[in-house]
């Protein structure tokens, strides 16, 4: 079938440098076709345009000076070049006309003879891309049905991006065909870098997976590649661990991870093809969020999903299997203390240090590696010949890489036993609270299989009492003996007005917790852990979901929280049954008191024992409201450089009752403190 061509030859260009004779490739045989096309046979003329079309066309030609009938035995034998999109052909499922228009519209990208060829054939329209008409003239020989632009337009190649057309445009024979760029690079054997994707870890450091992790990931792995499960998903609130774990398991498949953080997906299918890629989505879901992740068109292979520990993820036309990535046991987090802390690097012994952090603290991997990082760092900076465990507490209060400042204050200051003021009954209560935290983990190891049967290694105490009673420093107590940071949530930060937002703000605050093993402190818990109401409005309907999403979401939860309260009655009772300790913090009497009063006066003040055991005795007053008092009187003797007299006290008395809205004890008035 014969084509009125398209398109006109205009005046040779200036003499440009003779090219050398083109090698028997595709884009040859792109060429050739494009040249018989224009003139209908052996392209004419004295420029170097023509002189190219003519060398292409001889490199290719048959006996019968056909490029059509030479084409099949190159397809057998290609040169190393073509092997790669040959190879994309036979996946994809390309026609001849189609591998040639890829071959082709490629070759412009990187070759600027190729484009100034094209332009020269498609004169008047300007460009140097290939136009449509063009490619379905050209290769129309191919064609059983005539036209090919049809076919081209609803082909697999444009189907799955590895040819695209602009949105919009002139007439379809008009509009530009081209191959997005890294589908270019990738057909020449080489990677491109595109926003929102990564190919590898990159600039992500390599986290040291431990035997059982790495042993799951190749269980995992060997599952994806049987066919018992295209897509996997893998939930872990430490981004870095969760990208080492997909490193180990494209390994495992022969592939390379490509981490995938855009929505902008064309060509993703031939590009994984091409080089080798494991398509990883990282996904940021919340709690209710449902997620669906979109197919790639011309890829069929194993998909992987990187998120937390909430939300619902789908992914297109497949049933995703979850791999939440645990806390690996003592021993393996014993070895990874050692190399983390610099095992091997003239560092010295430290079985010992290595020992002790696997059994008291539940560390993730990722985590294990962040802080041996800046314990070594720390241990360096002091001068230290091998980090201790000062360096690497130091390094978990430093917060790096938790992004927990944002939703929670760190509460850092030690509090040593001394400074705790407390009935004897309640330290016990307290000190049982501590062993249980630090026991936590294997807890139930042998005990029966009722016992461990749903147990989670999680503690969460409840701290009630008055204001002032000492629940906030008992909690700085509990961090300062377990040696792990201490972080206040600020509700102002956690709480929005705006529906699942709350809930959201909490799954990533105990997801970055969890994973960073810290207490978190749940000052006024019962604005939040309230008790479920009857539904009236919708304001009621969303107040019970929040309350329903926070009780099973801590049970669940595998770290430690405290909250407090003034008050049991306020909590929903749902929610006391998930309680591991209830502490109650009475307001301190006389012998508590007395304690108060010299524990935080210490040794600047002039009051005689008889004086401190008057306010005692009189001053019915929590420890916290104490502190206010000593703070007023020390800024009076401060004043005036003196230690801190009975004046000063009652005068920081009269502020504090004020305050409350109450009245000095008369007996403190008359006769007066001297």
């Amino acid at each position: 079938m014969s084509v009125e061509p398209l398109l006109r030859v205009v005046p040779a260009a200036p003499a440009a440098p003779a090219a050398p004779v083109p090698a028997a490739t595709l884009r040859t045989w792109a060429l050739a076709a494009a040249g018989t096309f224009t003139w209908g046979g052996p392209p004419e003329g004295d420029g170097w345009e023509a002189g190219h079309l003519r060398a292409c066309l001889d490199a290719v030609a048959a006996a019968d000076g056909d490029w059509k009938s030479s084409l099949p035995a190159y397809l057998g034998r290609p040169a190393a070049e073509d092997v790669p999109l040959l190879a994309l052909a036979r996946d994809l499922g390309l026609s001849l006309a189609e591998i040639l228009a890829v071959a082709l519209t490629a070759a412009v990208e990187e070759d600027l003879a190729t484009g100034r060829l094209i332009a020269w054939l498609q004169a008047p329209l300007a460009g140097s891309r290939p136009t449509l008409g063009l490619l379905a003239a050209c290769l129309e020989p191919l064609s059983r049905t005539g036209s090919l632009i049809e076919p081209l337009v609803n082909g697999p190649a444009m189907r799955s991006g590895l040819l695209t057309l602009p949105a919009e445009g002139g007439p379809l024979p008009e509009r530009t065909v081209s191959v997005p760029l890294h589908l270019g690079f990738a057909l020449r054997g080489r990677d491109a870098v595109l926003p929102g994707t990564a190919i590898g870890l990159g600039w992500m450091p390599e986290i040291p997976l431990p035997p059982s992790l790495l042993g799951q990931a190749e269980r995992h792995a060997a599952g994806l590649a049987a066919g018992s499960g295209r897509s996997l998903i893998l939930r872990t609130g430490m981004p870095a661990e969760g990208r080492s774990a997909a490193t180990a398991i494209a390994a495992a498949l022969g592939r390379r991870p490509l981490f995938i953080e855009t929505d902008k997906l064309l060509g993703f299918g031939p590009w994984c093809l091409l080089r080798g890629l494991l398509p990883v989505f990282c996904v940021d879901s919340g709690p209710g969020e449902r997620r669906v992740l979109p197919a790639l068109p011309g890829y069929d292979g194993p998909v992987l999903a990187l998120s937390g520990p909430d939300g619902a993820i789908e992914i297109t036309g497949t049933s995703p299997l979850t791999w939440s990535l645990p806390v690996p046991p003592p021993a393996e987090r014993r070895e990874l203390w050692r190399r983390a802390l610099g095992e091997g690097d003239g560092l010295g012994d430290l079985d010992g240090l290595a020992g002790v952090l696997a059994r008291h603290h539940r560390h993730g991997s990722g985590r294990i590696a962040t802080l041996g990082r800046l314990a070594l760092h720390r241990s360096r900076l002091a001068g230290h010949d091998r980090p201790t465990r000062a360096d690497v507490a130091a390094a978990a209060w430093s917060g790096d890489g938790t992004g927990l400042e944002a939703l929670a204050q760190p509460l850092t200051d030690p509090i040593p036993d001394e400074a705790l003021v407390l009935p004897e009954a309640l330290r016990q209560e307290l000190r049982l609270l501590l062993l249980r935290c630090q026991g936590r983990d294997g807890l139930v190891d042998h005990l029966g299989i009722s016992a461990q049967a749903r147990y989670r290694p999680g503690v969460r105490g409840l701290l009630i009492g008055p204001s002032g009673t000492g629940k906030t420093l008992a909690a700085s107590w509990l961090a300062t003996r377990l040696g792990i940071p201490l972080y206040r949530v600020d509700l102002a930060s956690v709480t929005s007005k705006y529906i699942g937002e709350t809930e959201k703000n909490l799954a990533q605050l105990l997801a970055r917790a969890e994973q960073s093993e810290v207490i978190l402190l749940f000052d006024e818990a019962d604005s939040l852990f309230g008790k479920r109401t009857d539904i009236k409005d919708s304001n009621d309907r969303f107040a019970n979901a929040q309350t329903n999403y926070l009780l099973q979401r801590l049970e669940s939860w595998d770290g430690i929280a405290l909250l407090t309260s003034n008050s049991r009655s306020r909590f929903d009772p749902a929610f006391m049954r998930r309680l591991d300790a209830i502490l109650d913090f009475p307001l301190p009497g006389p012998e508590e008191r007395r304690l108060l009063w010299s524990s935080h006066l210490g040794e600047s003040h002039r009051l005689p024992p008889s004086e401190i055991s008057k306010l005692a005795a009189l001053v019915d007053l929590g420890g916290g409201h104490i502190r206010n008092v000593v703070l007023a009187a020390a800024v009076l003797a401060q004043s005036e450089a003196r230690p801190i007299a009975s004046a000063d006290i009652l005068l920081g008395l009269q502020a504090e009752y004020r305050k409350l809205g109450r009245q000095v004890p008369l007996e403190l008035k008359r006769p007066r403190l001297e």
